[in-house]
């Protein structure tokens, strides 16, 4: 009976000096309490405590962790806007910093959403709409430095605030993206009126250097036709011929060139016409002549007397018969 008695003592005694032992995570510390007041701290890996006396309230870990609100509020021109700030948070690996962090805050996630709310909607009321876009920058380090200021008494050190993401009402998104699609037309319009200005500038631009040229061009080809006339000329009066008859033979000789090219290029029926006005009396003076030529060829021809003979012995003839 002794023996059993025994035996169950020890096993009673190593089940108890068995419960002592307790193992903690790495990057986390565990809180011990005797008898409801802390007694210390344990790091990772194997640790003991009193059975029964000691007991371990809690366990602080070291890892980042990060929290995100959904924030409500009113900018400046009275625009709706949900803004989502992630809070990036961890507790530093000192004995006064776990104590802080595991006795001084029953809730710490609902307390930095609090400062959170309040940071944000204090200072979004104070911005247009377009500006909570341009400086959310400033909105993440505001919120920051409220969380560190109050955190770090706490025994929480702040690591990042970011601005997640921005959302306006639904018609406000309308309205900006029209406002901006109507700003890039605009500006493409500008673009392509510029463009047409170059390009119309350039033209004309070409244009009258193309016409420059031409002009370049007739001036030496009337030089060349006037020195033609001159040598022309000069070669007829070393003929005998007066200047002002070879001046009118060369101006025939080349009017009938031109009439003969003209021709020559021509399917159709051409007819030369004065374009002076003492030329155009003569128009009408060929004309005139024309038709009276064209009423002699239509009228009957008139009868000879050797005609009236051969007709009279023709009607003797008849008679006979």
């Amino acid at each position: 009976m002794t023996y059993v008695i025994g035996g169950i003592l020890l096993v009673v005694g190593c089940i108890v000096v068995f419960s002592g032992l307790f193992t903690v995570e790495q990057a986390t510390h565990a809180v011990v309490e005797r008898f409801g007041k802390y007694c210390k701290v344990c790091g990772p890996g194997l640790n003991f405590k009193l059975p029964l006396i000691d007991s371990v309230a809690g366990r602080v870990t070291h890892r980042v962790r990060e929290l995100e609100v959904n924030v409500e509020s009113k900018t400046q021109d009275d625009v709706f806007v949900n803004l989502v700030i992630a809070v990036q948070f961890f507790v530093r690996e000192d004995q006064d910093t776990i104590l802080a962090a595991h006795y001084k805050l029953m809730n710490p996630r609902e307390q930095m959403r609090s400062y959170v709310f309040d940071t944000v909607r204090a200072l979004v009321p104070e911005m247009p709409v377009d500006n909570v876009f341009s400086e959310k920058e400033k909105i993440a380090i505001a919120v920051k430095e409220r969380l560190e200021a109050t955190m770090q008494e706490f025994g929480y050190t702040i690591l990042q605030s970011l601005v997640n993401d921005i959302q306006p009402d639904m018609k406000v998104k309308e309205a900006m993206n029209h406002v901006n699609a109507t700003a890039r037309m605009r500006e493409a319009a500008k673009n392509e009126a510029e463009a047409k200005k170059i390009r119309t500038i350039a033209g004309a631009e070409a244009e009258a250097r193309a016409k420059e040229l031409q002009g370049v061009g007739i001036a030496r080809q009337r030089l060349a036709i006037a020195n033609g006339l001159k040598e022309s000329v000069a070669a007829c009066s070393e003929a005998g011929i007066s200047p002002e008859e070879a001046t009118k033979m060369v101006l025939l000789t080349q009017h009938y060139d031109t009439v003969t090219a003209v021709g020559a290029h021509s399917k159709s029926t051409i007819m030369m016409i004065p374009y002076t006005p003492d030329g155009m009396s003569q128009v009408g003076d060929q004309i005139t002549s024309a038709l009276l030529i064209n009423a002699e060829a239509q009228k009957p021809p008139v009868p000879t007397p050797k005609d009236e003979q051969s007709d009279h012995h023709s009607g003797h003839s008849r008679h006979r018969t």
